[in-house]
């Protein structure tokens, strides 16, 4: 199982790399709000300027006032200090008010950029899916948001609060910052020592968060293969693996939060401890009581407090901060195989589906091709080509064609002591072939349309579509090869014109009414609104659905179609025009057959019957097979008959 946002076998990362990594685009995104910045800067000034009133005016209410006798001047400093302390609420207001013109831009930016990334990733790997896309849309935007946040405003109010409370100690008497700076500075350094091994600390507990994440969605969304496969208990203990992973991280992370607290407690309890202690020591040296009330005013009412915000924002708020902005605008994470035992491909299926992995076919005789060879060209990446003609020939350096769909000897079983779904399966299609797959419910069918489209790999053999071998060939090479159409029929939210031309992009208006036409969808298509109208998935009956996955495959440029059941919801009529239009669209076409109809319309038919596979024409299997004779039999007499 693939995932990303891993951190095992990458170097450790201590913060000093995403800082440096962040401070560029941090530095430019501050520069376009300098005056965002220089009216936060002016509040501050009010609020540095409250500080110092605060514990000045305390000192002189009582040096000037109270213990000098004069209690209407010490009203008086003590009505100042009050002032001081309401000129506080339009000072926040202020605040609050210039930070959303930070903060507001910071989270527009994230989520564009988060955006970009996922898009640039299912871009570059068509066939796959970023799990942690959705953390970083939402939990880690957010998180990002209400650090930076936090983080300006304890960082501003400490420093200003700072400067205005150590001023007013210089002037009630420079010999209290003599006791009071050692260890407030002290408990900052340790601290600050912490930021660095926290933040990586940090940045572990979220990368095994999103693997955890990762993981699970993976595992939930492959349920069945993993039972079909027996590979249920290893993909257990990886999980398992991750989850104590997970649990060391987060207790790794624990450890520094408990000596930030104690880096906390030094800076937050010693000072007032010391000056309590150093009482005598500084009457001694002329400070008079009102400084000394003064400056337990400094400490408690602001110092410590502001000291107390920005320890606890920087430990907290800022770690977060620094890892989700590196990880959101840092490189993306790159992935990691962490696969503990065999574990069936995940599907990168061009059109969205779950074919059944409990068939139950056999084994198979050599099956060549009567009919003559033809091949098609493989559209390029992105924008492919347009479709070439059907029934030209791609030779091989030997002069004999190259097929469009090779089996050498398959074997596929669901387990080491499994009996085999498929046994030494030997299968040659010639390009532009209509292939019938018929056989019992539960016989092999889908899991052999699974195995040509790679999305499940064979216990062993070789599987090759137009000469490339598929099993561990990329998603987006698999999509130029062929289309799977599946039993249950993708449709999503959106115009219909959208959904018709999701495989082909650069469909033109032409190709898409073409399109509509072979296939008679001009009823269907007139009520949902035309090509542009909207369309809702829970308003389309399963037969609708089929016909527009059956369009979407008409437009693909792969040169395979292979249809699994695609038809079952479809009267018999409208399942004829379907498979002949796809007939004659230039490319190979593999149907596993739902009536004896879809049989009889194909050059060829494959049986299997879990014994033997037989293959040929519909007249020539009739008489070897006595499956497909009671098959057909079934058919003619059964709901099904479309012949």
């Amino acid at each position: 199982m693939s995932r990303s946002g891993d951190d095992r076998g990458q170097p450790a990362d201590d913060g000093s790399g995403a800082l440096r990594r962040i401070a560029p685009p941090a530095r430019r995104f501050l520069a376009r709000r300098r005056g965002v910045l220089g009216r936060l800067a002016v509040w501050s000034l009010v609020e540095a300027g409250q500080a110092f009133l605060v514990g000045y005016s305390v000192a002189h209410s009582l040096d000037r006032g109270f213990l000098a006798g004069d209690t209407r001047e010490g009203l008086l400093w003590l009505a100042v200090a009050l002032g001081a302390v309401l000129l506080g609420t339009p000072v926040s207001r202020g605040v609050f008010a210039q930070l959303a013109g930070l903060t507001e831009p910071l989270r527009d930016g994230l989520v564009r950029r988060a955006v970009d990334r996922s898009m640039a990733q299912a871009l570059d790997s068509p066939g796959g899916a970023d799990q942690s896309a959705v953390s970083r849309l939402t939990n880690q935007v957010e998180i990002a948001r209400d650090s930076f946040a936090g983080l300006v405003l304890t960082l501003r109010s400490f420093l200003f609060t700072a400067a205005g409370a150590l001023l007013g100690l210089l002037s009630l008497h420079p010999a209290l910052l003599v006791v009071i700076l050692p260890p407030l500075l002290g408990g900052l350094a340790l601290f600050l020592a912490t930021l660095r091994p926290m933040a990586a600390a940090q940045r572990r507990a979220l990368a095994a968060d999103e693997a955890l994440g990762d993981h699970a969605a993976r595992a939930r969304a492959a349920l069945r293969d993993l039972t079909a496969c027996g590979t249920g208990p290893q993909v257990a203990r990886r999980g398992a693996d991750l989850v104590a992973g997970a649990a060391a991280a987060s207790r790794a992370l624990a450890g520094w939060a408990a000596v930030r607290t104690m880096a906390l407690g030094i800076a937050g309890h010693l000072p007032v401890l010391a000056l309590l202690v150093a009482v005598p020591w500084l009457r001694g040296r002329g400070v008079t009581t009102g400084a000394l009330l003064g400056a337990f005013t400094y400490l408690v009412q602001s110092l410590l407090p502001a000291l107390h915000t920005l320890m606890t924002a920087l430990g907290a708020a800022g770690a977060r901060l620094l890892v989700v902005l590196d990880r959101i605008v840092g490189p993306a994470p790159a992935a990691i195989t962490a696969c503990a035992g065999p574990e069936p491909a995940r599907p990168a299926l061009t059109a969205v589906g779950s074919p059944t992995a409990g068939d139950h076919g056999r084994r198979g005789a050599d099956i060549t091709s009567p009919v003559p060879a033809t091949a098609d060209r493989l559209p390029s990446p992105g924008v492919p080509d347009p479709p070439p003609p059907a029934r030209r020939s791609r030779s091989c350096a030997d002069g004999r064609p190259t097929a469009a769909v090779e089996l050498r000897s398959v074997t596929l079983s669901y387990g080491v002591r499994a009996r085999p779904v498929l046994d030494s399966l030997d299968l040659s299609v010639a390009p532009g072939e209509h292939l019938a797959v018929v056989g019992p419910s539960g016989i092999g069918k889908s899991t052999l349309t699974r195995l040509i489209a790679g999305t499940l790999a064979p216990s062993s053999g070789e599987v090759r579509v137009a000469g490339r071998e598929v099993a561990g060939r990329a998603a987006h090479e698999l999509t130029r090869l062929r289309t799977l159409v599946p039993q249950e029929a993708y449709v999503f939210s959106g115009t219909v014109g959208d959904n018709l031309a999701y495989l082909r992009p650069d469909a033109g208006r032409t190709d898409l009414d073409a399109t509509v036409r072979d296939l008679g969808l001009r009823s269907l298509v007139a009520r949902l609104g035309g090509l542009d109208g909207s369309l809702r998935p829970d308003e389309l009956s399963p037969g609708e659905r089929q016909l527009l996955a059956l369009a979407r495959a008409h437009l693909s440029p792969a040169p395979l179609l292979l249809l699994d059941e695609a038809t079952c919801h479809l009267d018999p009529a409208s399942e004829a025009r379907a498979e002949e239009a796809l007939a004659r669209r230039p490319g190979t076409l593999l149907v596993v057959a739902h009536r004896l109809s879809s049989a009889v319309r194909a050059d060829r038919v494959l049986v299997l019957d879990g014994v033997e596979a037989v293959c040929g024409r519909h007249e020539e299997v009739l008489a070897r097979s006595p499956l497909y004779r009671d098959l057909t039999g079934h058919w003619n007499d059964g709901p099904h008959q479309g012949a």
